[in-house]
């Protein structure tokens, strides 16, 4: 591997055929198929071309029976959303014993639910904006007094933004609670922070976990949708992000604490808010397998710390492990 300017729990070197042969699992059946798809392609390509023994694997179009009688050594999870993220996936390579990437199930399944991610930072005392569940419609009434204009409405188990609404007055609330609802149950309210858009990929896990370098997202008209995310190139990336150091050291050790309170392994991605008005950052939400798309952030910041795509994705793999069965043994050796 490539010399780093950050100490991540890379091996040195990566004999290839240790890896044995690679699953990459990718498009799936969530709204993220397509930016799944592309992450997928992209690592695949990467382990190919370091000499790995890897082939892709669409869940949406062949069965997970296929998977298992395939007797892979190890997967990498290139899935996104639902199903693929949110600890399904996880539980069915637990049963079949085929070591993964990334977080495990209860992790995965904490991490896509905004709801309960939020919980799990209150209890540890994390700094998040404040926030509501919306049962239905009926609740609306004095949230904008309680959470203050203007508000976010969102589904709180899809990501890449779809089905989130800004709402800057009272009459967009009923319109953006039906878009949040028609996607998901219930919803999620959230007081809006004005700042600076920041993200914190972390790799590692437990104390050995460490951030990289942060990005800053500074997308037109402070709107960094589904389009400008993928398919526009209308967003500035600033990595490492323009902090003093003192506030960068800040930020990072608090993207480390929100990755771990969520329990989360291998690697994954904080999203924060850093307030323009009393410089506090906010954590927003943690992902468990970020892309890995040309428009991708955590390559992004691996880059920066030196680190390259093809590496990155090689030492990922290196730790692909099955987290439940790992604890089962030792519990047995205790």
């Amino acid at each position: 591997m490539t010399d780093s300017l950050y100490p991540f729990p890379f091996p040195a070197t990566i004999d290839p055929a240790s890896l044995g042969r690679v699953v990459v699992l990718m498009g799936g059946h969530s709204s993220e198929r397509n930016v799944s798809l592309e992450s997928g392609r992209n690592v695949l390509e990467a382990l190919k071309s370091r000499g790995v023994d890897a082939e892709g694997f669409d869940p949406a179009e062949r069965s997970l029976g296929e998977l298992e009688a395939s007797k892979f050594d190890r997967a990498f999870i290139a899935l996104h959303g639902r199903y693929g993220e949110d600890g399904t996936l996880q539980g069915v390579l637990e049963m079949i014993g085929l070591p993964y990437t990334g977080s495990g199930v209860l992790a995965s399944a904490l991490a896509i639910d905004k709801i309960a991610t939020k919980q799990m930072w209150q209890a540890g005392r994390l700094p998040t904006p404040p926030w509501e569940v919306l049962l239905g419609p009926h609740q609306l009434a004095g949230l904008a007094e309680r959470l203050g204009l203007p508000l976010i409405i969102k589904p709180p188990h899809e990501g890449s933004t779809l089905g989130l609404t800004r709402v800057d007055s009272l009459d967009r609330l009923p319109a953006a609670y039906e878009r949040a609802a028609d996607i998901d149950f219930p919803v999620l309210a959230e007081r809006f922070v004005q700042g600076r858009e920041l993200t914190v990929a972390v790799i590692g896990s437990g104390a050995a976990a460490r951030a990289l370098p942060i990005v800053e997202i500074r997308a037109p008209n402070g709107n960094y949708d589904y389009r400008n995310k993928y398919f526009t190139d209308d967003t500035r990336y600033l990595c490492p992000a323009p902090l003093v150091p003192a506030m960068a050291a800040d930020i990072a050790s608090l993207a480390e604490a929100a990755y771990r309170a969520v329990g989360c392994e291998g690697w994954g991605r904080v999203d924060i808010m850093l307030d323009d008005g009393t410089q506090r950052p906010w954590l927003l939400e943690v992902n468990t397998s970020p892309g890995m798309t040309g428009h991708s952030l955590v390559p992004m910041a691996a880059r920066a710390a030196g680190i390259s795509y093809e590496d990155l994705v090689l030492g990922l793999t290196a730790q692909a492990s099955l987290k439940i069965q790992r604890r089962v043994a030792s519990e047995a050796i205790a």
